[in-house]
Parts: C-alpha cells; structure tokens; sequence
C-alpha cells in the first residue's frame, strides 16, 4: 500500500539490524544473543531511584547451545 513518509533519519544499524522502507513481505532477521545484567541495570528515564541492596548476578551456564539459529541461515 502506497504511503508518504517524512524525513528519515537513521543513525546507525547494528550487524543484525534491519532497515525496511517501503512494502516488506517477510523480514527475518538471524541474530542470538544472551545478556547478563544485575538489578536494576536496564531501568531508563529521567529520574531513575534504584535500592536493589547487594545483589548478584549468575552468570554460569550449563547448557553447551541456548538458542542456535545454524537452521534458519
């Protein structure tokens, strides 16, 4: 379906980004990742108040594949 679109301004895309303009049937992106991250790590805004204490963060991980994209390349 046609469309006007205004300015466009993109600033950067990662190795795994996807950049779509215009009709796009199918995007698929193939990108895994695993982040570890203790509390109150990811929290945004302008006024951010965090008390999460001691904390720690288990980072060891037993299993040899977590989620494997080899299939869908």
């Amino acid at each position: 379906m046609p469309s006007l679109v205004g300015n466009i301004n993109i600033n950067s895309v990662g190795s795994s980004g996807v950049v779509s303009i215009g009709d796009t049937f199918y995007v698929s992106p193939k990108s895994t990742s695993k982040t570890f991250s203790g509390a109150g790590s990811f929290n945004t805004g302008n006024v951010v108040n965090t008390a999460s204490g001691a904390s720690s963060t288990n980072t060891m991980d037993s299993d040899l594949l977590d989620s494997s994209n080899a299939v869908t390349k």
